[in-house]
């Protein structure tokens, strides 16, 4: 049997891919918070649970601890550049889940009321790449 090579999405749920991680980056969303904020903020986690999947996600480059008191030190948690790229995939899959759940409502246009779009966007052409058009690069199979 062929070894199966990683993909993609295995790559990315190594550093985020357990029940937690993406609710505490979704917590961060709004601004740093500390260990107490994010453990009221986060409803069901254990405080050890916690304390390790912020210590791992610090370690991933996805968040990074602020010391705010030296004794005891204690720390208070920011999206990095990378967690705050995350932020974007977090935001579409929690409207994905409000779409289908009728759990909390998916992000709407401020101006129109519309449901928003999760696009593929080319930064250095500032066009919409539509899957499947001329000259789009063939999906990554995930």
């Amino acid at each position: 049997m062929a070894e199966r090579r990683p993909s993609p999405l295995d790559a990315a749920l190594e550093r985020v891919g357990d029940r937690w991680s993406l609710r505490i980056v979704d917590a961060l969303l709004g601004g740093p918070l500390r260990f107490g904020e994010l453990a009221a903020a986060i409803d069901g986690i254990a405080p050890n649970i916690l304390a390790e999947r912020l210590r791992r996600l610090v370690r991933a480059g996805i968040l990074v601890a602020r010391p705010y008191e030296r004794r005891p030190v204690r720390y208070e948690y920011a999206l990095t550049a990378d967690g705050a790229e995350l932020a974007a995939a977090v935001r579409a899959l929690a409207d994905w889940g409000a779409r289908r759940s009728g759990v909390g409502e998916e992000r709407r246009h401020a101006v129109c009321g519309t449901p928003l779009a999760v696009v593929a966007w080319c930064p250095s052409c500032r066009e919409v790449v539509e899957a499947g058009a001329e000259g789009a690069l063939e999906e990554v199979r995930l």
